[in-house]
């Protein structure tokens, strides 16, 4: 037995012993993602018991150091556990930015006491985190952003706007580009720090989408003290770790936050919502378009395993992130579209407690918001015509 073969016989048996029953269904959506964070009720005792167990494992984030409350595992490894764990229907334990986004970010700029400090309550689920990226005038021209940090010896005081903060309102702590140095070029004088939401002035107010719900806020900033030792990497180099930090949120919201991962697979919703004439979907034209929509999410997921096992060996994801959050919010959108279709006038439903409460139209909805959260569609084109193709004038 090879020791990978050795290593997935004991995830197998530990997941058998360790996974508790209503753990093992695949998320129905939001109300069944696990946040964590301060403020976090857990919704039932088994989704307590299995985040402290994952987490007492490293599991919860396997490829991070064991002292930075990892499991140390090889990215091979990784891909053993997610596959047990698809075997048994276990759900995430933990979804988190700082898992997905903040936590890399450290692990590649952050001081050694930064990492200590920030990454093990990541990985146990005890702080719950937001970005700080977006202004009203630096969306997809982030480098103009305009909120100010002004030194004043052994802290800064912040001032500004933030927008389309995700779950500002329930987060923490926050990772948040400001500018130190108002004189340099857009891209220069910004600088990369982290501080605590509980932080007087600072607030959230939600904004309600079009699909009635508020998962964004603008966040205000007024006269806001962020200690010295709170900035990570250089000072004024904060755009370093943007772009770095970006190719993360991209394939987050591309792969798992982009509805595919870790799902249903697609045919057994359709067939549920549409009806089945017992050899599979009744419409031939909707088993078709499913069945491309099922092929192509397992040729994106085999990208997307066959780009980090490249980034695990040095080569590194960068601008092809945007190809991963493209094609994965794209697909997202089919996704949706193919559920209402499936679900017929039904679908259209707003509000009652069969429909969950209008879940199949707020979720085609919210999916629009995939395709412009983490740059736009039409910036990711460019960015894959002028990085990837070398597109002659792109």
């Amino acid at each position: 037995m090879s020791e990978l073969d050795a290593f997935r016989h004991e995830v197998r048996l530990w997941l058998d012993a360790h996974c508790p029953a209503p753990m093992r269904e695949l998320t129905r959506g939001e109300e069944d993602i696990v946040w964590g964070g301060r403020r976090w009720a857990f919704r039932s005792e088994a989704e307590r018991v299995w985040l402290e167990r994952m987490a007492e494992r490293g599991f919860t984030v396997p490829t991070w150091p064991k002292a930075y409350g990892g499991a140390g595992l090889s990215r091979d490894e990784e891909r053993v556990l997610r596959e047990e764990m698809a075997r048994i229907g276990a759900r995430s334990p933990l979804e988190s930015f700082g898992i997905w986004m903040l936590g890399p970010a450290l692990l590649k700029f952050g001081n050694e006491a930064q990492k200590r400090e920030h990454l093990p309550r990541i990985a146990r689920g005890e702080i719950r985190w937001c970005q700080g990226y977006s202004e009203p005038n630096a969306g997809s021209d982030l480098a103009s952003l305009q909120t100010r940090a002004e030194d004043r010896g052994d802290h800064w005081v912040v001032n500004g706007q933030k927008v389309w903060t995700s779950y500002a309102d329930q987060a923490d702590w926050i990772f948040c580009l400001v500018r130190t140095d108002p004189a340099a070029p857009k891209h220069r004088g910004i600088s990369f720090v982290l501080f605590d939401m509980a932080t007087p002035g600072v607030s959230t107010r939600p904004i309600r989408l079009i699909s009635g719900k508020s998962p964004f806020c603008e966040t205000f900033f007024d006269d806001v003290r962020v200690p010295k030792e709170n900035l990570v990497g250089e000072l004024n180099r904060g755009w370093d770790i943007a772009k770095y930090l970006l190719t993360h949120e991209r394939e987050m919201i591309g792969g798992g936050a982009g509805g595919l991962l870790g799902t249903r697979p697609i045919g057994e919703v359709v067939a549920e919502l549409a009806g089945s004439d017992g050899e599979g979907i009744s419409d031939p034209l909707l088993r078709a378009d499913v069945m491309r929509a099922e092929i192509d999410t397992l040729a994106f997921a085999l990208t997307m395993d066959r780009l980090r096992d490249e980034a695990a060996g040095g080569q590194g994801i960068g601008a092809r992130s945007a190809m991963l959050k493209y094609y994965g919010t794209e697909l997202n959108k089919r996704r949706t579209e193919l559920m209402l279709r499936a679900a017929g006038s039904d679908g259209l439903e707003w509000e009652g407690e069969r429909s969950g409460g209008g879940r199949l139209a707020r979720d085609w909805l919210r999916a629009k918001g995939n395709s412009i959260e983490g740059g736009t569609s039409e910036v990711m084109l460019g960015i894959i015509a002028k990085a990837i193709l070398e597109l002659p004038g792109a």
